[in-house]
């Protein structure tokens, strides 16, 4: 059963340009751009499409050899679970429900020194040579991890980690020729400033 569920997700969807994109590549972008949409418009829906994709993009990721983009697939899954509980039941330190907010400033500063220390760490995490692949697979990975526990606790700056970890995304995925993934990617810049701008309004409302 998970043998022929696992052939049918990794046959082409289509082929374009010489380009054979998966039918776990194709659902798990069109997922992907849903997700953003909810994320953007602070709807709990996103969660449960976060999860979905992600266990799809694990596949996409293993067969194309960024093991820490697929590795990091599994950890989103857990923080996608506890990002909907903190959405759904969550509260700030005034003990509210937890609303779209900023960090301070010293907040900012150790989101900031945790992908910078989770970077190295994740690349002797996937225990290959070293390699501008292999590197920004691991910065893509760790700022990942951040973005997502940002945008868990509904924090502004998690757009800005997103659109960091995009950018260089972009690049790490045309080099290994996912070209529906960069796609996605592009649109995922595009939809993350577009979050940054929906978000700053609703944390100075």
């Amino acid at each position: 059963m998970l043998e022929t569920l696992s052939a049918w997700l990794g046959a082409p969807a289509f082929t374009l340009a010489g380009y054979a994109a998966s039918r776990a590549e194709l659902i798990a972008a069109l997922l992907g751009v849903w997700m953003v949409v909810c994320n953007i418009r602070v709807n709990p829906l996103a969660w449960p499409l976060a999860i979905t994709s992600s266990a799809l993009y694990a596949l996409v990721f293993h067969a194309a050899g960024l093991h820490g983009n697929a590795w990091l697939q599994g950890l989103f899954i857990v923080v996608a679970l506890w990002g909907w509980w903190q959405w759904l039941r969550g509260a700030g330190a005034d003990g509210a429900a937890l609303r779209v907010g900023r960090l301070g400033a010293r907040a900012r500063l150790l989101a900031l020194l945790g992908w910078l220390l989770l970077w190295p760490l994740l690349l002797v995490a996937l225990n290959d040579e070293f390699n501008p692949v292999t590197a920004a697979d691991a910065f893509t990975a760790s700022g990942s991890v951040i973005g997502q526990l940002l945008l868990a606790r509904k924090r502004l700056e998690n757009w800005w980690t997103w659109i960091a970890v995009n950018t260089v995304g972009i690049v790490l995925f045309a080099s290994q020729q996912l070209w529906l993934t960069v796609a996605l990617y592009l649109l995922f810049l595009v939809m993350a400033i577009a979050g940054a701008r929906a978000w700053r309004r609703l944390a100075a409302a």
